[in-house]
């Protein structure tokens, strides 16, 4: 059988050649083809092989020969008939000759396909005549012996178009290793060893491509991060007014200023007196020599200021610590000399408010005196760090009675810039009380820092990459800030600025600080949020814009309320408006929208400093948001109320003014005994009444017996007036 198969591959040896990547994948293809219809024209065979065995033994056949019953199962066709009887020991020859040849034979024409095989894996494919003519005389040699070799031919040629799909799904440089794998296999059992090769190869391939997709994710990711440019931009250059800008890629995300018109008067501590106990509000107006009253709540007044001449019901109160049971008027009294500290600037009508429980802000601890209290800021997460600023605090030698808090900032600090900051707030809290003690009261006792250096210590983050300044004395209180810093945060770089144009126009940031004092913010889908503060509340209405001209209704709506979900969250930053905040989404079917949305303004709201608290969308489509105030809304320092409107926006037509003038003529002159009347009205106004309306105040001239003189005045505005009615 050796020889024959030396014989048979050596006269049909296929002639090797270089090819394109084209024509070797065209080749392999085929070969691949052939294979797998090999090995199903096996599967088959050996069914019908089966059948014939079954037909054969059934029937009865007289004895032959030995010779006989070899030359019958040599001569016999594959199809399921039998061309002769034999006995039981003569059929048992034939079955095992017919089973020999036929592996001859498919052995041949398959170590003829493998050949052929290995050769286009690596590259040097056979011609198409070669492998043809291969296959085609492997199925010849099959027929006179039997279907076993060709079946498993054929079988093999669709097991090898299936593996060529898996290969096509994998990396191009993975295949000839995978290719190689295969053919280490033989027979069944080799089949069995390439299908989970493939399965195994297959599911190593994906894992290599999770792998390599990760890092690519990585690095995406970092990219994205690495492109967001933090600047922080100090615009002091005239002495009326600071302003300072936190600038993300170019897109403003903080703005704070500092007027001389508008004071900032927040933290600053006076030494007032009481002037009025409000029994029914349960608070104190303190006189802290401003011009305006401060709001003292009684919650907010430490028992140290509570008088020694209590009653006796109210001293076993005190004793019990049942400070929600007192009455402000029996433990306050008018004219007592009261500490306070502004937390909340005047707001229109109403006064700062004020408290007695005193806080002075340094960059890594708040000192509180007067409280026993302690704690660590919720943003620095991590038990251990916790742990470790809990344990630095507790060496410190802090006096009996004053509180602390750790501040943010203090996550990456060390002990010593801890101990120095505690140092500074101890020290400036002992100038406060001698201050306190000696000066009389209204004044002022404490100014909290300029805004540079309160800007900074409020809040500076290690992701500001660069702060530009446009004056000297900023620069040099810039860098003294950063040189407190701890060594990692020293990164930061500090720069002058001195170009032609203002430093805000050569970032293009005053045109983004326009925008924050319009009432209409525009969307970058063509929608828009209009902001309307009231006395009561802030009104925030979505408007969908261009928006709904696209196709599809509810995405285009979606798309509309994302973005102005977190275009909202920015404004309130910029403008500083607190208090109850009501937004006015566009209507959605889409419930899934909606808890998107929703979502979507929790996470804007997060990078607010204030504290804030988000409802869910009501089924009128509204949303509450309350929002801490953190001062007096931006437009306080820099804009002033309408002298025309009065704030209101609108101003009477002339028409409307001139009638309303004519009605007050006609009253006053009939009530009294006036020979003459002088209106002075403003020019438009006045213009009316003598053009339009000449015959009426003829007619109440004759009627009234007196003269009625209309006097116009350029300078008065659209609501002044001066109506004088005189009598001889």
């Amino acid at each position: 059988m050796t020889e024959e198969k030396k014989k048979t591959t050596g006269s049909r040896e296929p002639k090797i050649r270089k090819v394109t990547t084209g024509a070797w994948w065209k080749s392999a293809k085929d070969l691949l083809a052939g294979k797998k219809q090999a090995e199903e024209e096996q599967q088959s065979g050996e069914s019908e092989a089966a059948e014939v065995k079954e037909a054969s033994e059934a029937k009865e056949q007289p004895e032959t020969s030995d010779g006989q019953e070899e030359q019958a199962g040599a001569e016999t066709p594959a199809t399921g008939t039998a061309g002769g009887g034999s006995r039981k020991k003569g059929r048992g020859r034939s079955r095992s000759a017919r089973k020999s040849e036929s592996r001859k034979s498919g052995e041949s024409a398959r170590d003829k396909l493998d050949e052929a095989d290995e050769a286009a894996v690596t590259g040097d494919t056979p011609s198409a005549e070669p492998v043809e003519s291969a296959a085609r005389d492997g199925a010849v040699e099959e027929e006179p012996t039997a279907r076993k070799g060709r079946t498993r031919s054929r079988s093999s040629g669709r097991r090898g178009r299936s593996r060529k799909k898996n290969e096509e799904a994998k990396p191009a440089e993975e295949q000839p290793a995978q290719a190689d794998s295969e053919e280490s296999g033989g027979g069944e059992s080799g089949s069995e060893k390439k299908r989970g090769g493939r399965k195994s190869s297959s599911a190593g391939s994906r894992q290599k491509q999770q792998r390599s997709q990760e890092p690519a994710r990585e690095t995406a990711s970092g990219k994205d991060e690495e492109k967001i440019v933090t600047k922080l931009l100090i615009n002091a250059e005239e002495p009326e007014e600071c302003r300072i800008a936190l600038v993300e890629n170019g897109r403003l995300q903080s703005f704070h200023v500092n007027t001389v018109v508008r004071e900032r008067t927040k933290n600053n501590i006076y030494k007032g007196r009481i002037v009025s106990v409000e029994a029914n509000l349960q608070a104190a107006f303190v006189d802290i020599g401003t011009g305006r009253n401060g709001f003292l709540p009684f919650s907010d007044i430490h028992p140290e200021y509570y008088k020694e001449d209590v009653d006796e019901r109210s001293r076993e109160l005190i004793a019990k610590k049942q400070w929600k049971k007192l009455k402000i008027e029996n433990v306050v009294k008018r004219g007592q000399e009261v500490l306070v500290q502004v937390v909340k600037e005047v707001t229109g009508n109403k006064g700062a408010n004020m408290t007695t429980y005193l806080s002075l802000p340094g960059r890594y601890l708040v000192l509180m005196p007067g409280s026993d209290s302690s704690g660590i800021s919720r943003k620095i997460a991590g038990e251990e760090r916790r742990a470790q600023l809990r344990d630095m605090m507790s060496s410190f030698n802090i006096p009996e009675g004053i509180g602390f808090i750790v501040r943010t900032a203090s996550a990456d600090i060390t002990k010593t810039a801890l101990q120095q900051d505690l140092r500074y707030l101890l020290r400036l809290w002992k100038e406060i009380k001698r201050r306190g003690q000696t000066m009389e009261a209204p004044a002022l006792i404490y100014e909290d820092q300029d805004i540079v250096v309160r800007f900074l210590r409020d809040h500076f983050v290690p992701e500001i990459q660069e702060i530009l300044v446009d004056t000297q004395d900023s620069f040099d209180q810039v860098q003294k800030f950063v040189e407190l810093l701890p060594a990692k945060q020293r990164q930061v770089r500090i720069r002058l600025h001195r170009g032609a144009k203002p430093i805000f126009n050569q970032h293009n940031v005053e045109e983004q600080i326009e925008s924050i004092y319009q009432p209409q913010v525009p969307l970058p889908s063509g929608g828009s949020i209009v902001i309307n503060p009231t006395e009561a509340l802030v009104a925030i209405d979505v408007n969908s814009g261009r928006t709904s001209k696209n196709g599809d209704f509810d995405e285009t709506i979606f798309l509309a309320n994302m973005e102005a979900a977190d275009e909202l969250a920015r404004q309130l930053r910029l403008r500083d408006l607190g208090g109850l905040i009501v937004v006015d989404f566009i209507d959605m079917r889409n419930k899934k929208h909606i808890r998107e949305v929703e979502k979507q303004v929790k996470a804007a709201m997060k990078r607010d400093k204030a504290k804030v608290d988000v409802s869910r969308i009501s089924r009128f489509g509204l949303m509450q948001i309350s929002r801490q105030k953190m001062g007096a809304p931006i437009e306080k320092g820099s804009y002033r109320r309408c002298e025309y409107c009065q704030g209101r926006g609108v101003i009477r037509s002339v028409e409307t003014l001139a009638l309303y003038y004519l009605r007050r003529i006609q009253t006053g002159i009939s009530r009294k005994k006036v020979n003459r009347v002088e209106a002075r009205l403003p020019l438009e106004v006045a213009q009316y009444l003598l053009n339009k309306k000449r015959t009426e105040l003829a007619e109440l001239e004759n009627r009234h017996q007196a003269t009625i003189d209309i006097i116009p005045r350029p300078e008065m505005k659209p609501g002044d007036n001066q109506l004088e009615f005189l009598s001889v």
